[in-house]
């Protein structure tokens, strides 16, 4: 049986995990999000708030050395175990092959890690991308990190640029591209119940389940 799977990439403070956990709680389907950045940490002895500035940061040469020693099998990986920093490109293969080993094992929900790209080719996948205004974002982040609305506005672009760097590293492409996705919501004026009602439905038609 095919497994489905469902990207939801989203704009800071757009509630998307929240609209995505409800979707989970719908369709019976496991969310995964911050499951893979504490595989991640784990994998690298790394805190989130490390994994976050490392995912920010351009590409540089180190990250080509890095493909250059793998050639070379074990001793290239021993080399890079022994002398190298994690790199933003090393966060992004193994964050890859985590999403895709959830994959083949459940239909599941994956927000956010460009999943609209590495499930691209996959015809049982839905991807999804949530918007808001930014009033409303602002709003959102404000009361959840307990923030001024300066301070707010600063940490949705801070985050936002991060993903958009993140995602045009390894995926070449914006992930603000409509092109990109199946759907394109904004959220603005609905509940995330509201929102998560209405993919849920739609998606269980698509699927004819």
């Amino acid at each position: 049986m095919n497994k489905t799977i469902i990207t939801i990439n989203r704009e800071c403070g757009s509630g998307g995990r929240d609209i995505a956990c409800r979707m989970g709680e719908i369709l019976g389907l496991k969310v995964y999000d911050k499951a893979i950045i504490e595989a991640i940490c784990e994998k690298y002895n790394l805190d989130k708030k490390e994994i976050q500035r490392i995912k920010s940061q351009k590409l540089n040469l180190w990250d080509d050395l890095c493909q250059f020693y793998r050639q070379f099998g074990t001793e290239g990986d021993r080399y890079l175990t022994e002398n190298k920093k994690v790199t933003s490109r090393e966060l992004y293969y193994a964050e890859s092959q985590i999403m895709r080993n959830l994959a083949e094992q459940e239909s599941c929900i994956i927000v956010g890690r460009a999943g609209f790209h590495i499930f691209k080719d996959n015809p049982d996948a839905i991807h999804i991308f949530l918007i808001a205004d930014r009033d409303v974002r602002i709003r959102n982040i404000a009361e959840r990190e307990n923030l001024d609305e300066r301070n707010a506005a600063k940490f949705i672009d801070d985050v936002d640029r991060a993903r958009e760097i993140f995602t045009k590293n390894f995926v070449g492409v914006s992930r603000y591209d409509a092109r990109n996705y199946d759907l394109v919501i904004n959220v603005s004026r609905f509940s995330s119940d509201q929102v998560a009602t209405f993919l849920a439905e739609n998606i269980r038609m698509k699927m004819g389940n």
